[in-house]
């Protein structure tokens, strides 16, 4: 399993686990992931 991060601007933060996208700020109303969440979505798929 790779992850990556990329750059981006104002306020872009998606998360891409082996060039999937797992996590989009802009779909989760503007939220910053928790603490634990990406590991949580990687673990239920």
């Amino acid at each position: 399993m790779q992850a990556e991060v990329e750059a981006g601007s104002g306020g872009v933060f998606d998360v891409f686990v082996d060039g999937q996208r797992v996590y989009c700020k802009f779909d989760e109303s503007d939220q910053f992931p928790e603490a634990g969440e990406i590991q949580r979505r990687l673990k239920n798929g």
